[in-house]
């Protein structure tokens, strides 16, 4: 269970269509250094001195930019800027921000990957960063940043101290199906649990991908219901681990829905529509099963859903996952970002708007694609409207999982294709895409903080997960769980964090008024 739940950051692919991330347009404010409008597209006037700025961020690629990479010689001079970039591995992220903050030795744009960790907030609150608020106004660009990537990034007092880095809230980890099987069997796609449960029963006795057809291949693991997780979102109605009852954060599994949930998912292992070692498969293996034609559905991203899709068609043409927009009238909403950009206050204030010009200038369609790309005919070349890399774009280490992780421009379909996808594919996506945003629901406690989640939260969620685990697989009956969850309702730690959750979120709620 994820008491205080991040926004699940899934990375874009090398790949993007030019005409989506033209969606979004806006003006653009003067590039760091820059004085004369007539030069705002480079950034440059004659004689100005280049504005130092140091940036700590992460990378995706094998090796991360170098100080002479091509990309960022050419940013330096569109932007006016001499920049001195710390990379570091996801891997080694946290530690690194840990060791960071606490030094007080703090670049000029530093990538908190947990805005609301325990440190984070205590420096919040010490005064450590700038609160950018009041200054936001003047840079339109950030400014097409989606409503949710600037509310869920805010802090206890309500205000903004980072740039987010941001993500489409829709699109998401959610349920896909064989959309081929259910044409050839007839069916109608699921719009309820109880009609999937139908379908993959279905899926098994016709035996459509063979005598070992898994249905569903979704698996748990020692900290919660992994991918299996939007399966119980879908009795419970809200993307997360707490859900708005009157008003008032209430924890989803001391509600009747998921027992219902562990009910439906106990029924399915026994007649062998999940997996039989739901509690031990891997990610791989479960990709695995797809590409060999074995599995009817799995949860992945819209855009993920083309992965074993492409493969499958190089052996069955009429291969076709499709991503569901909804099950119980529920589709999952996420948080819209990835981490924020702060700025530490031993930053002055001339130098506070010289960065916000140049993340603005990032949030342009020439930035990013600058960032993500590179030059045209170069690293990529252009057709039909699709943008591919080049070998030359991977010898420059040049692509979004590196410098594009720094100039983002926001794209609401960032998740609706991958390399290789037919345009047909990508335009149904992009609906799938469109009809989740009209329904989906996010997770309340995003940002909330809880001293003792903090302290217990992690063993708390692995007590309930086994519970649920063993339920699933029949090792315990139903009533196993009923008599956990009248334990877990007078546990003095779920009372405390959830109480001191509630505190977090009034006091939230307040300082929006």
């Amino acid at each position: 269970m994820n008491w205080t739940k991040k926004s699940s950051a899934v990375l874009a692919s090398t790949l993007l269509v030019s005409s989506l991330l033209s969606a979004c347009s806006g003006g653009s404010a003067p590039a760091p250094g820059n004085t004369s409008p007539d030069n705002s597209s480079t950034g440059k006037t004659p004689d100005a001195k280049p504005t130092d700025i140091s940036i700590m961020s992460m990378y995706y690629t094998p090796e991360p930019p170098g100080p002479d990479n091509v990309v960022v010689k050419e940013i330096e001079k569109r932007t006016n800027t001499k920049l001195k970039i710390t990379w570091v591995s996801p891997n080694n992220y946290a530690d690194k921000i840990n060791v960071t903050l606490a030094s007080g030795d703090i670049p000029d744009l530093i990538l908190l990957d947990d805005p609301f960790s325990a440190q984070v907030r205590s420096m919040v609150a010490q005064g450590a960063f700038w609160e950018l608020t009041p200054l936001l106004k003047d840079y339109p660009n950030l400014q097409q940043y989606p409503k949710d990537s600037w509310e869920n990034t805010k802090q206890a007092d309500g205000k903004t101290y980072g740039i987010p880095r941001a993500r489409p809230t829709d699109g998401g980890g959610f349920p896909y199906i064989r959309k081929d099987w259910l044409d050839e069997l007839k069916l109608e796609i699921p719009k309820t649990t109880d009609e999937l449960y139908n379908v993959m029963k279905t899926f098994k006795e016709k035996e459509i991908g063979g005598k070992d057809t898994v249905p569903y291949v979704g698996f748990v693991d020692q900290n919660g219901m992994s991918y299996m997780f939007q399966l119980q979102n879908s009795f419970t109605k809200t993307n997360g681990d707490w859900k708005l009852v009157d008003g008032k954060l209430v924890n989803v599994n001391l509600l009747p829905e998921v027992k219902e949930a562990l009910v439906w998912m106990n029924k399915a292992f026994k007649e062998k529509l999940i997996p039989e070692d739901v509690a031990v498969m891997k990610n791989t293996q479960a990709k695995d099963l797809l590409k060999a034609g074995r599995g009817g559905l799995f949860q992945d991203t819209a855009e993920a859903a083309w992965e074993p899709t492409e493969e499958l068609r190089k052996t069955n043409p009429k291969a076709d996952f499709l991503p569901l927009v909804s099950l119980n009238g529920y589709s999952n909403k996420d948080g819209g970002f990835f981490g924020m950009y702060a700025i530490p206050k031993t930053v002055n204030e001339a130098k506070v708007k010289k960065l916000l010009a140049f993340m603005d200038y990032g949030a342009t369609q020439e930035g990013y694609t600058l960032a993500s790309f590179g030059l045209k005919d170069v690293h990529y070349t252009e057709k039909d409207g699709v943008l591919t890399p080049t070998e030359q774009a991977k010898k420059d280490i040049v692509a979004q999982q590196a410098f594009g992780q720094i100039f983002l421009k926001y794209d609401p379909y960032l998740r609706a294709y991958r390399t290789g996808m037919p345009p047909d594919v990508l335009e149904r996506n992009k609906k799938i895409i469109d009809e989740k945003a009209k329904i989906s629901s996010g997770d309340p406690s995003v940002g909330l903080a809880s001293e003792t989640n903090t302290k217990v939260g992690t063993e708390l969620r692995k007590k309930i997960q086994d519970v649920k685990t063993k339920v699933i697989m029949g090792k315990e009956p139903i009533s196993a769980w009923d008599d956990y969850v009248a334990k877990l309702k007078a546990d003095p730690d779920m009372l405390k964090i959830t109480a001191e959750l509630n505190d977090a979120y009034q006091k939230r709620q307040s300082a929006k008024k």
